[in-house]
């Protein structure tokens, strides 16, 4: 599979207040562990390989376990993650597959059970975010790994 278009070159200034929203949810209530947790489940959900890539190597950069990244995927029967992480990872599936009605209840309470509403507006901006993400490169197709020297990803030494 090629890329089709670069839209970093289409769209520059787009891109660089996407970029600067992606700098602002650094700066958020939300931990990174959480963040990258985040960003691998949405990434999975949405077929993006780029993303997916990406946040894995940035994930292991920032120290998490290879096993609790292996584990995403499957984080209902996993005993890696705790309470707080399974309420992000409910929220990121619920957000990034909406169901027909909207977010139940359960998933909510859960959710607000474990973030204050300033967490929980946080983590939500990073669910928008991650999942704008993968709707572009899923479009456009960039090749995973591909701005890996660019972005400082080849730290992760997964080559």
């Amino acid at each position: 599979m090629t890329q089709r278009i670069n839209y970093f070159q289409q769209s520059p200034s787009l891109v660089k207040k996407f970029v600067e929203l992606n700098e602002l949810l650094k700066e958020s209530a939300i931990e990174q562990s959480i963040r990258d947790l985040v960003s691998i489940r949405a990434s999975q959900l949405n077929g993006c390989g780029f993303c997916l890539d990406m946040h894995v190597k940035e994930a292991r950069i920032h120290g998490e376990r290879e096993l609790r990244i292996h584990h995403v995927v499957v984080w209902r029967e996993s005993t890696l993650f705790a309470p707080r992480e399974r309420a992000a990872l409910a929220w990121t599936e619920v957000l990034t597959k909406l169901p027909e009605h909207g977010v139940p209840d359960d998933i909510y309470e859960g959710v607000r059970a474990q973030f204050s509403e300033k967490e929980l507006s946080d983590l939500t901006f990073d669910v928008m975010s991650i999942n704008a993400w993968n709707r572009a490169n899923v479009a456009f197709r960039p090749v995973p790994g591909s701005f890996d020297k660019a972005f400082g990803l080849d730290k992760a030494n997964l080559g």
